[in-house]
């Protein structure tokens, strides 16, 4: 696909000269780990959800459901805002995008100190929060991925999918105690404030395209120009997904990635600190168990990064799907009050798989999508999270429903078996080679 006319205006290269020498270290690098910190400051927000449904069912007597329901409704908007944010971070730059986001987070999560009704937790943590988010997605790893590299694309999209789940990795343990030792508030604004704390390196050292600093992206062989800004962000969005919506590739991409959403945020993120409750396990324990997840998670990420750029993106999500819906069907015999071998294998394994999905997904969209690739993703991340939402409700329904979670682990396991084989369908094009998809 190419861009109209109208917006292939590009801003000429600094009047300064060629390109100042190269340093031991490329730029990009530093602007992919000033966006490494940034997710890690945003994904507070992410080890919340799972941690506040009994504290609040306890204090004001709203079901699981309901709380469910606020937390599907953070999930859904934090998908359905990413292409969006993806077309203005092309409008208005990264920096000044982010750094709204990370406000609107902090307002989000810092107004839920005040609620004392179900409607406020949907305003605030449903509503504010998921806005800002969604504008902190992967969409935004991915613009940044496009932009500053043509190398290691599939290496740096794992190590930034890591992000996430390194700041997981952070956060779940110190809000645990928070929230076991003093209360859900001071968590809340823990989550607010960690927001906060990363806007300075945003607005300082983010740079929005290499142009800005006079280098090439790492890998390049010529200099790229720095595209001018792209109007009418919502209807470029649009317009993207009115083309995307009349390939295969899209619907196939979008289906697995939604069953993605549903067996990680959307169940275990939400709902495997509560089930593990319901079995005797202490919160404290539980969420450590959640956020050693986080640990294999950036090892299995960053290697899915490195093997994408060798292997088959189709072949690659075929094989994770299948092996997550397997370790699902084995979860409901394996929680128990304290924590036994097999429930580590568990974690382990359900770590290295957790988003291994996003970089061999982003390859995809790559190979079939080209420049629109970062907003095509961006519809790709909105049915993750509409899968992750409806299953974040269901969820909770079924629990107060059947009195257990065991229904759901089971739907779960079934619907990888079919994310799997959808991966499998995905047609390559011909000239595509695994190298050629992520460089």
């Amino acid at each position: 696909m190419t861009r109209t006319s109208e917006t292939a205006a590009v801003v000429e290269p600094p009047a300064s000269g060629p390109e100042p020498p190269r340093t031991r270290v490329h730029r990009a690098w530093f602007v992919a780990a000033v966006t490494f910190v940034t997710i890690i400051g945003a994904a507070a927000f992410r080890a919340v959800p799972g941690l506040f449904i009994d504290p609040l069912h306890e204090e004001f007597g709203w079901s699981r459901g309901t709380i469910g329901a606020a937390v599907s409704v953070n999930l859904a908007l934090y998908g359905l805002t990413a292409p969006f944010a993806a077309a203005l971070m092309d409008r208005y730059g990264i920096r000044k995008v982010v750094a709204v986001a990370l406000g609107v987070i902090a307002l989000g999560s810092g107004l839920t100190v005040w609620m004392t009704a179900a409607w406020q937790l949907l305003l605030c943590w449903g509503l504010l929060v998921g806005l800002g988010s969604g504008s902190m997605a992967l969409a935004f790893a991915a613009t940044v991925t496009d932009r500053w590299f043509t190398e290691r694309r599939g290496l740096v999209s794992g190590i930034l999918t890591a992000a996430s789940a390194s700041g997981q990795l952070i956060f779940l343990p110190l809000l645990s105690w928070i929230v076991t030792r003093h209360d859900w508030r001071p968590a809340a604004v823990t989550v607010a404030l960690a927001a906060l704390a990363v806007v300075p390196f945003v607005w300082l050292l983010l740079h929005d395209h290499p142009a800005d600093v006079g280098q090439k992206p790492y890998g390049a062989e010529e200099f790229v120009p720095r595209p001018a800004p792209v109007p009418g962000a919502a209807r470029r969005a649009l317009t993207v997904l009115s083309s995307a919506v009349r390939t295969g590739p899209f619907w196939l991409l979008a289906g697995t990635f939604a069953i993605c959403g549903a067996s990680t945020n959307g169940l275990i993120q939400t709902h495997f600190v509560p089930a593990s409750h319901d079995h005797g396990m202490p919160v404290t324990t539980a969420a450590s168990l959640l956020a050693v997840i986080g640990v294999f998670d950036v090892v299995g990420t960053v290697a899915s990064g490195w093997f994408t750029d060798r292997f088959d993106a189709r072949r690659l999500l075929a094989v994770y799907y299948a092996l997550r819906g397997v370790s699902l069907l084995f979860l409901p015999i394996l929680l128990a009050p304290d924590v036994r071998p097999p429930m580590l294998l568990f974690i382990v394994f359900y770590g290295l798989d957790w988003v291994a999905t996003v970089p061999p997904t982003l390859a995809l969209c790559r190979e079939h999508y080209g420049e629109d690739s970062p907003i095509v993703f961006g519809w790709v991340l909105a049915s993750h999270q509409v899968g992750a939402a409806v299953v974040a409700f269901l969820a909770g329904a079924a629990r107060d429903a059947f009195g257990s979670y065991d229904v759901v682990w089971y739907a779960s396991g079934a619907l990888c078996a079919a994310a799997a084989l959808m991966a499998l369908v995905i047609r390559r094009r011909p000239d595509a080679s695994p190298a050629a998809a992520v460089a």
